[in-house]
């Protein structure tokens, strides 16, 4: 099938506009690299996106210049954001979803995406929440929590007052939390939900207050809930996870790990810089033909460095993430890989946000969820058995086990594991000792027989260097005890625990 051509990004009508163009265009490619199965795909998919995200904005604004009263929309970023959805999918429904990750493609076509598009008191909470938001508000709220810049770059690219932008953000948390609640109290929902609705209230408005037993039960069960109960609790570090969940669908964790990686990298588009540049800070305004060759050149090359920093693995090693998703020989980096980038290193336990607990498994062994966040959800084929690794099986590797939070009937940890040899992709497992049950995990895929897990590796962080690392999550359910568990071992040896 012949592919369309690739349209032109819309020119810019002002300096401000001009300037949305540069802040936004990093994330919108990071993102359709995420939903695609080559370099090629994600920039058109990107920029077909980017063309009807920004044609809607216009949309949306004339409409509100006209009849004087506000028109409700998401922010530039997440409104960006979900026009990549909706492109991959119209892109589906064209005959083109041969182009896309297989895993969005599954998606696409089950319940949860039409969550997104179905009637409004169906859809996500956070979604809800942050439309019913001021703008101003709503844009405060995602750049500090999901694209995770820094409190001073988000206060110069919103306007605010630096000194002031820490309380002001406080403020918009409460403010999202509140209109959470109210959605979540309008939300059609069942008497046994509706019984727990105030308890969950309650509960999640204070760090102090204990969980009761039956309450957890219950989140633990029903995804509705443990949607709001991530949507409501401000503390403990799952609001980036809600909000990136609850408005870009598929893949939100995994975008949310590359645009930490940009942000600590310093390579975060629409800085001051990238604005210079360019010539947007003097308000100049590009000609006609922009789409690659004008005012977005900077900014495209920025964005280029972010993706490549963003796509690294944990452990440091150099050019993880262009590896194929394993439908494309042609799977590259969008960023040129001539560009040097520095080095990531390994993540430290624990400073992933905590994804929103889901149903855990209990009938399966293996993890249910077919949406793992940008990642393949193959489970491990048998608890012993490499993955059929292209290198030997390691036995010289340290590992350490941390529980990072921990409540009645649950925890969540991480396993970082060091090797001492280059790996082509990984296979952990481990032990445990009280009977604990893992129901979720990020950064690779599950399958629990009995007391033993097998972690195996996502595409996009399966390469090991020798020295290097990675690291896993996971949510865990456990009842008379929560040991550390034993016997852990890298693709069949042994590894030492260090932790």
């Amino acid at each position: 099938m012949q592919e369309s051509p690739m349209p032109d990004l819309p020119t810019p009508q002002d300096a401000a506009e001009a300037a949305l163009f540069s802040e936004c265009w990093d994330a919108v490619l990071s993102y359709a690299d995420l939903c695609t199965s080559g370099s090629a795909a994600a920039t058109q998919l990107a920029t077909e996106a980017f063309t009807h995200g920004i044609r809607e904005a216009r949309a949306v604004g004339s409409g509100t210049k006209s009849t004087g009263r506000r028109a409700p929309r998401l922010p530039r970023i997440p409104l960006l954001l979900t026009a990549v959805r909706t492109t991959a999918a119209a892109w589906e429904a064209h005959g083109q979803g041969h182009r896309l990750d297989p895993d969005l493609r599954l998606w696409l076509n089950s319940e949860k995406a039409g969550r997104y598009t179905g009637p409004p008191l169906h859809r996500p909470l956070a979604l809800r929440g942050l439309r019913d938001m001021q703008e101003p508000d709503a844009a405060l709220l995602w750049l500090a929590e999901v694209e995770s810049l820094p409190l001073p770059a988000v206060a110069r690219r919103l306007g605010l007052d630096p000194a002031a932008a820490a309380e002001e953000l406080a403020q918009v948390r409460a403010l999202f939390r509140d209109r959470c609640h109210r959605n979540h109290l309008d939300t059609p929902m069942d008497a046994n939900c509706r019984s727990y609705a105030r308890l969950l209230d309650a509960v999640t408005r204070s760090p102090e207050a204990e969980t009761p037993e039956d309450l957890s039960r219950h989140i633990a069960r029903c995804v509705d809930c443990a949607e709001a109960a991530a949507c409501l609790r401000l503390h403990g570090g799952g609001l980036p996870a809600a909000l990136a969940g609850g408005v870009i669908g598929w893949g939100g964790l995994a975008y949310l790990e590359r645009r930490r990686r940009a942000a600590e990298a310093g390579l975060a588009g629409g800085r001051t810089d990238a604005a210079v540049d360019t010539g947007l800070a003097e308000g100049k305004v590009a000609g006609p033909r922009i789409g690659r060759t004008g005012v977005l050149v900077a900014a495209v090359i920025v964005s280029a460095l972010a993706l490549t920093v963003s796509l690294m693995p944990f452990d440091g090693s150099k050019g993880e993430g262009v590896s194929a998703r394993g439908d494309s020989a042609d799977r590259q980096p969008v960023a040129d890989p001539g560009v040097s980038s520095p080095s990531a290193t390994t993540r430290p336990a624990g400073s992933l946000v905590s994804p929103q607990p889901s149903d855990p498994t209990t009938d399966s062994e293996t993890n249910p969820d077919p949406e793992p966040q940008g990642t393949s959800t193959s489970p491990a084929e048998t608890p012993h058995t490499s993955p059929h690794p292209t290198k030997s099986a390691s036995s010289s590797c340290k590992v350490k086990y941390q529980i990072d939070s921990e409540w009645p009937d649950g925890f969540q940890a991480t396993v970082t594991v060091t090797s001492a040899k280059a790996l082509d992709t990984w296979q952990i497992a481990w032990t445990f000792r009280d009977g604990q049950r893992v129901t979720q995990m990020w950064d690779g895929t599950f399958a629990q027989h009995g007391s033993q897990v097998t972690a195996t590796a996502a595409d996009y962080n399966k390469s090991v260097t020798a020295g290097g690392g990675f690291a896993v999550g996971f949510l865990a359910s456990w009842q008379d005890g929560n040991s550390v568990p034993g016997s852990f071992t890298l693709n069949g040896g042994s590894c030492t625990n260090v932790g």
